[in-house]
């Protein structure tokens, strides 16, 4: 009897250590759902930080940059200088000189770079800013107020040759500033660096 019960005590022992055995596993099992949290995480955290390098972020984040950039630009941007003469009273030639006068400012305005116009008239070409002469004078009036960079330089000293000729004040447009001599003013400006044109 006593024998029988040392046997049966070994096999409920050895129950209870399979069903200890299994229940450890069983709760190994259970366990590793706790885990998931934290790899949730990790997995969001890798995803935001995927966003965060992605090119699409980089984008926007030079998009936001852009505005400091562009006046950067601005802040750097050349300075360019050009007068253009006209010495003969031909409205074609005239009406050329203020074309290009034109078409240096928008080009310059387009890439974002400073420009200043001078045209000097001298000679017979006086007659492009003579109030009571100039074919182009209402293009003037326009640019004047449209186009700032442009300015417009009278010689004074064929103004005097003229009232001479004609023996009457010679009226200059409002639009043209009176220089003493035209070609001087054109030398001026050569020497400091402006670029000379004559259409």
């Amino acid at each position: 009897m006593s024998k029988f019960r040392y046997m049966l005590r070994i096999a409920i022992v050895c129950i209870a250590a399979l069903l200890l055995g299994a229940s450890f596993s069983a709760g190994q099992e259970y366990t590793r759902p706790w885990l998931a949290p934290k790899q949730a995480v990790t997995e969001g955290m890798s995803t935001i930080n995927t966003r965060a390098t992605s090119p699409a972020s980089a984008r926007t984040r030079h998009q936001a940059a852009s505005p400091r950039t562009d006046r950067h630009a601005m802040a750097n941007s050349k300075q360019h200088h050009l007068v253009l003469q006209v010495n003969t009273n031909d409205p074609a030639a005239m009406n050329l000189t203020l074309n290009n006068a034109m078409n240096v400012t928008q080009y310059y305005k387009d890439v974002g770079d400073k420009v200043k116009i001078e045209v000097i008239a001298f000679g017979p070409g006086l007659h492009m800013f003579r109030e009571d002469t100039s074919p182009v004078k209402a293009r003037i009036e326009t640019m004047a107020l449209s186009t700032p960079e442009v300015s417009f330089k009278a010689c004074g000293n064929t103004q005097e040759n003229m009232r001479k000729a004609e023996n009457k004040d010679i009226p200059i447009i409002p639009q043209a500033e009176v220089v003493k001599s035209g070609v001087v003013r054109v030398m001026e400006l050569e020497e400091q660096g402006w670029t000379y044109v004559k259409p």
